[in-house]
């Protein structure tokens, strides 16, 4: 929705409680009443959470501070701080006085706890909003009794009402008289736009400081009494049975080691410090049964994935262009470890974890350990990254199942090799894209994506849909869902048809960051490329002529002009400029890529060299926007991960096993490959909600990069990332799976 926000008038809840409590009323927008209406994954989700946005409260403490458990994930992307900004602008109290803490697990939340989707701002921004706005309107109302003046001569300003004798009193004073002994029904008004005094201005990360000082508390930073280090000997191919352990009672005598147990995914071992897990791991001789993906390669599942390419229509009689692009498994450990405390009884159990579907995973942690769900309480820590990655709960349910084999309480983290090579992965895919034209029209674009299966087993973040994602035919109806709603057509191409084929579900993988946006918005803007050439058209010219609405072609123009567009560049340096829509947002980026034999073949250390990236301009509409701060740093991350997907992260999988082992040899984009020059433009908008943007930058910059690189090298790359064909490290054995600790500190394994 566009333009200025309607002033009508929305309810809320004032809930029973000694201190003031407010929630928001269940106000459906009116567009997304009609389900014939719903146009997008994101208008999906925001639907499905709105039954239950009246179950989340703030409260107005005594102290004059507000406290919101948020029931959302904070992985990294800021939406801790974009929350205590709506708290504060409704509330007119400063920022730093909002406590946003993460919910634990809450089943009657039903929809309305799962992080993902680039989602939590848009389905979040007017239920939170409400709740504060319930809870200024009671605070105004209490202190027209407390000062005897009405309500209309009252001032609320940096938490402190005061009247217009100048007499003030804080909410904390307030917030017990504020309160009701019954719930009742409140009408608010939003704070106009053009009173916004937060929204919209940049704030800094409300845990910005503790980020930097070594404060901030993750799940391995908590104390949880009686939990030990804990780790897992894996297979060495992926998804192997664990079957004898030869040497067991020789492990169990090692020094500080307190257990050893076999559990589903291998043998744990649970020790006093991680370094002696470490130890115990590596001297552990398993013997395994085979895996889900035993003695594949990367060539086979190319051949299963040929096999299964659906066709695309009839060749029309008109010149096509025609290409398959093929993208290689890509790995989604986040800088933070898998990891999760566990302390499981024989009547309850209580998990500690960074968790996106914390409803999904308290309930199948209950099922395996056989307890009622009412007695596993599951808490969401703030997690190190996730990238998708954390809407699977892998090492929350292998921390309860070993807590309950051994009878204590167990703090388990994975090792950045069993990360890589057990975690969670993007899957390899292909995309065949043919695009029919004819004179100075596009007649037709079809797209036909194959893939290896994408695990969205989480479903929509509850039981219901979890349990039927997790069936063969519900998970590939999931997948349809996802794919269709998430991918556009933002240009004007005649008739357009995408299809999604998915085979082979023997590999652990999950909605990395963009889930199929990167690889099929890649392989469609490569062949507007080759297409504009047919056409003889400029690359950006182009697009601008084709692509449907302003908003887009607004941010194209933008990077054009901001970037130079067509500015005279070295032999072998060449532009890139590419556009991609989803989550109510649109963006354009134009990278230069320097291809010059210098630069590619320049000597690396513990790295791969290759083109790099020099400039990068980005361009972004993202609607309303709470942090332009965070919007920033959404965005700078977006193109890391853009150029990495092009130029240099790929997993290489060779007989069942893949061969990077952490990130020494899995290559992101590293500092020396970071534009020097970027630049992020946040397009004004007077829209009055906001899109989602926490993916929306990975997509164009991947693409941009890959249509520099044809044009630098005069060959339209096929093949991702472009680095793959070269294998750039020696791999790690996997077995023993792990390396050994690190003894000198100075280099690691």
């Amino acid at each position: 929705m566009t333009g200025p926000l309607p002033r009508r008038r929305l309810f809320g809840y004032v809930l029973a409680a000694p201190i003031l409590v407010t929630a928001a009323g269940f106000t459906p927008e009116p567009a997304a009443a009609d389900p014939t209406e719903l146009l997008d994954l994101n208008d999906i989700m925001t639907a499905a959470s709105l039954p239950t946005s009246g179950l989340i409260t703030v409260d107005v403490n005594t102290d004059g501070t507000v406290s919101f458990a948020l029931p959302r994930a904070e992985v990294g992307q800021g939406i801790t701080t974009s929350t205590a900004m709506l708290i504060a602008e409704e509330l007119a109290v400063p920022v730093g006085r909002v406590r946003v803490t993460l919910a634990d697990a809450r089943p009657e939340l039903l929809f309305n706890q799962l992080t993902g989707g680039s989602n939590t701002t848009i389905s979040t921004f007017t239920p939170i909003r409400v709740a504060a706005a319930v809870a200024r309107e009671r605070l105004l109302a209490a202190a027209s009794s407390w000062f005897g003046a009405p309500v209309d001569h009252l001032r609320l300003r940096d938490g402190v009402i005061s009247d217009r004798t100048g007499r003030r009193v804080g909410i904390g004073a307030l917030a017990a008289g504020a309160a009701s002994d019954r719930t009742i029904a409140v009408p608010v008004d939003l704070t106009a736009r053009e009173s916004f005094t937060v929204i919209g201005r940049p704030h800094g990360r409300v845990d910005a400081l503790d980020a930097v000082t070594g404060r901030k508390t993750f799940a391995m930073d908590l104390d949880v009494p009686g939990a030990a280090p804990a780790m897992v000997c894996r297979p060495p191919t992926i998804n192997g049975r664990p079957g004898p352990v030869a040497n067991l009672a020789e492990v169990r005598a090692m020094p500080g080691v307190t257990d050893v147990v076999t559990v589903s995914t291998g043998v744990a071992v649970r020790a006093a410090t991680f370094g002696q897990c470490i130890d115990a791991v590596r001297a552990l001789r398993v013997i395994w049964g085979p895996g889900t993906a035993e003695g594949k390669s990367d060539d086979t599942v190319l051949r299963s994935l040929a096999a299964a390419e659906l066709p695309l229509g009839p060749r029309p009689p008109t010149p096509v262009v025609e290409e398959r692009f093929t993208f290689a498994f890509r790995g989604n450990s986040a800088l933070e470890p898998n990891c999760a405390i566990a302390d499981v009884r024989a009547d309850r159990a209580e998990i500690w974890s960074a968790l996106k579907s914390p409803i999904v995973a308290a309930k199948t942690i209950a099922a395996r350990l056989g307890l009622p769900a009412g007695r596993v309480t599951v808490h969401v820590t703030e997690g190190g990254g996730s990238f998708g990655r954390k809407l699977f709960f892998d090492a929350a349910l292998e921390a309860a199942e070993i807590s309950q084999k051994i009878r204590k309480p167990v703090k388990l983290m994975w090792h950045r090799a069993d990360d890589v090579r057990q975690g969670r992965t993007h899957p390899m895919a292909t995309s065949l894209v043919r695009i029919a034209y004819a004179g100075g029209l596009v007649l037709s674009y079809e797209q036909r994506h194959t893939s290896v299966a994408t695990d969205l087993g989480h479903g929509l973040g509850e039981l219901l849909t979890a349990t039927l994602a997790q069936l063969p035919v519900g998970d590939a109806a999931f997948a349809q869902v996802f794919f269709q709603f998430s991918q556009t057509s933002p240009y004007r191409f005649g008739s357009t048809s995408r299809l999604l084929n998915e085979v082979d579900r023997g590999f652990n993988t999950g909605s990395m960051r963009n889930v199929y946006s990167p690889d099929a918005t890649c392989a469609r803007e490569l062949m507007i490329d080759r297409l504009a050439a047919r056409m003889g058209s400029d690359p950006y010219r182009f697009r601008l002529d084709f692509l449907r609405d302003a908003r887009a072609r607004a941010v194209l123009r933008a990077v054009a002009e901001a970037g130079g567009w067509g500015r005279a560049l070295p032999a072998g340096v060449a532009q890139g400029i590419a556009f991609h829509s989803e989550y109510k947002s649109v963006s354009a980026v134009l990278v230069e890529l320097d291809c010059r034999p210098a630069t590619v073949g320049r000597p690396i250390r513990d790295g791969v060299g290759g083109p790099r990236v020099t400039r990068a301009v980005l361009a972004v509409d993202a609607g309303l926007v709470v942090n332009p701060r965070g919007l920033d740093a959404q965005m700078m991350g977006g193109i890391m991960d853009g150029i990495a997907l092009t130029l240099t992260s790929g997993l290489h999988l060779r007989d069942g096993h893949f061969l990077e082992a952490s990130w020494d040899d899995y290559f992101y984009t590293r500092q020396w490959n970071v534009p020097p020059d970027l630049r992020i433009i946040i397009m004004p908008s007077d829209s009055a909600q906001p899109g989602g943007a926490g993916e929306l930058a990975v997509a164009a910059s991947a693409a941009a990069v890959a249509c520099a690189y044809g044009r630098a090298t005069g060959t339209v790359p096929t093949r991702f990332p472009i680095n793959h064909g070269t294998l750039s490290f020696t791999p790690k054995p996997t077995v023993p799976p792990i390396p050994a600790s690190p003894a000198d500190g100075a280099r690691r394994g």
